[in-house]
């Protein structure tokens, strides 16, 4: 967990009158330096705030978080009955997840607004991480320190850690805030999940800017259907969240965002991949594709009233050119000047590195192999259009879908998988406890409805079909690889086991005899450690 380096001191009996708790013990001369849910988070000096989980309540292990230092215990009726046995004071809510967000910017000094970093959140289906990463790209070509929030790596003024959770918790959030704050950091882009807004891990954040990319099948395994993963997304929009918007209107879900938006707000569209290109057309801004290359997609961003620039967008695909889009005009509504925008990007790139977003891993000659982070269809869809749109050859693609995660999407994975390819090739993601067998099934049952006659390979472990797909390809051929994206690791049983898409796309091709760039990014496992047995499975 991050924390600033220097931690507050808070009063407890100040912070039980603040919230109105009933207090069992002795709160006063009492100070708490930070507060956590997590006994692992723990530190000398906090508060331990404990919650009714889904199997056992948080209350139970208030001993263990004494033994590790926390001095009172903020719970329910429920946990103090459990609490009571312990030394600690035991500061009692009708329910603390309701209050943590406004809790940890009271002990953390993050509600005030005026010494904030500038608030970018982003939030949709897919898109979200893209546009992260683009916001702090543009933002530091814009000379701002930036911090950033995302599915795949948390940003302090330069220094990057592996993320934990898309949105932390909010405790975590406030805390990580406050470390930017202290950093001196002037702008922030975080990645808001529709769980995060659900289990208020944003609570007591109002962001400057919201933004909207879209929403499309996924997370029924969190949402009973598509409607209520839609409203989970519209709190951002209120006036208590954010002070204003920036709108995607490339999905027909845009426009209802736009219309129930309770604060001033601006819509971005690319009638090129619209559904209603008319709307789109007629959105604020504008995005036109000019080219589309392997390094790259140049585009033009255009306002009603004439001003325009015209940059490149450094992955392939024109919904990542959207994506670009909805970053400039979000940076432009936090009030930087649009002059210093086109001095910076108009004719020149844009200089951002998305981890595992259609990230290009091989060299100039053979096969372009991209690893993607997609796993939904319409992810699917897109990126494998992107990836045809560059190719002059056959299309494979390598896909595995999630265990324990909405099972309902994975025929229609499938099917787009195998519409969008010449060649389909089957493998394992993270089938946590599920069995990696009958996920596969399922993938390739989706697939044959779709194309009878397809040409489809199942291939596990991923390991073994990286080199399969490999020798599948020559000269002038691409393999989208979608799923692992710039994970390090694959969920077995619960297990996090060190693996890297990114390293073994290189390692088979540069066995199949093809050249390929030194990694920029980190090795999971040492060079000469290559995985060869499924760990499924005994040897």
């Amino acid at each position: 967990m991050l924390r600033p380096s220097t931690a507050p001191a808070v009063s407890l009996r100040a912070l039980a009158d603040a919230f109105a708790a009933d207090v069992d013990g002795e709160a006063d001369g009492v100070t708490i330096h930070g507060l956590t849910l997590a006994t692992g988070d723990l530190r000398p000096g906090d508060l331990f705030v404990a919650t009714r989980g889904v199997n056992r309540h948080g209350a139970e292990f208030v001993e263990d978080a004494a033994a590790r230092g926390a001095v009172a215990v903020m719970t329910d009726a429920a946990g103090a009955a459990l609490a009571s046995a312990s030394a600690l004071p035991v500061l009692v809510v009708d329910d603390p997840r309701a209050v943590l967000g406004a809790l940890s910017a009271w002990v953390y000094g993050t509600g005030r607004d005026d010494d904030l970093p500038l608030l970018f959140g982003t939030t949709g289906t897919n898109g979200k991480t893209s546009v992260s990463h683009l916001l702090e790209g543009i933002l530091e070509q814009l000379g701002a320190v930036t911090g950033l929030s995302s599915t795949a790596e948390r940003h302090i003024a330069g220094e990057i850690i592996v993320s934990r959770l898309t949105t932390p918790e909010a405790y975590e959030m406030h805390a990580l805030l406050a470390l930017m704050r202290e950093r001196g950091v002037e702008a922030v882009a975080v990645e808001v999940s529709a769980q995060a807004l659900s289990r208020r891990r944003v609570d007591g954040i109002v962001f400057d800017v919201a933004g909207f990319t879209n929403l499309t099948h996924d997370h029924l395994d969190d949402y009973a259907d598509m409607r209520e993963y839609f409203e989970a997304k519209m709190p951002l929009f209120r006036a208590d969240r954010a002070r204003r918007a920036v709108i995607c209107v490339d999905a027909a879900t845009g426009a209802e965002v736009r219309e129930r938006c309770e604060v001033p707000a601006v819509t971005v569209g690319t009638p090129a991949i619209a559904d209603d290109p008319d709307a789109a057309a007629a959105a604020d801004w504008t995005v036109e594709i000019l080219e589309e290359r392997k390094d790259g997609t140049r585009f033009r961003l255009a306002a009603k009233d004439g001003r325009a620039l015209t940059t490149v967008v450094p992955v392939i695909g024109r919904h990542m050119a959207a994506n670009a889009g909805l970053a400039i005009v979000m940076i432009l509504e936090g009030g930087y000047p649009w002059e210093r925008l086109v001095e910076a990007l108009d004719g020149g790139r844009i200089r951002a590195f998305l981890p595992g977003r259609t990230q290009l891993v091989s060299g100039e000659r053979g096969p372009a192999v991209f690893v993607d982070f997609g796993h939904s269809p319409d992810a699917f869809e897109k990126t494998l259009t992107a990836v045809r749109r560059v190719t002059a050859g056959r299309v494979v693609m390598l896909v595995g879908a999630d265990g324990d995660r909405d099972k309902t999407k994975r025929h229609d994975m499938g099917r787009t998988a195998v519409l969008g390819s010449d060649i389909l090739v089957v493998t394992d993601h993270h089938p946590r406890h599920e069995d990696p067998d009958g996920i596969r099934a399922t993938l390739i049952e989706g697939a044959r409805r779709a194309r009878p006659d397809a040409e489809i390979h199942e291939s596990s472990p991923p390991e073994r079909a990286i080199r399969e797909a490999v020798a599948l390809v020559g000269e002038g051929d691409a393999i989208l690889w979608a799923g692992p994206g710039h994970q390090d690791y694959r969920d077995i049983r619960g297990v996090r086991t060190p693996y890297s898409a990114r390293e073994l796309a290189r390692r088979a091709l540069r066995d199949a005899g093809w050249p390929v760039p030194e990694p920029a990014w980190p090795v999971p496992y040492p060079e000469d450690s290559t995985p060869s047995s499924d760990p499924l499975r005994p040897a």
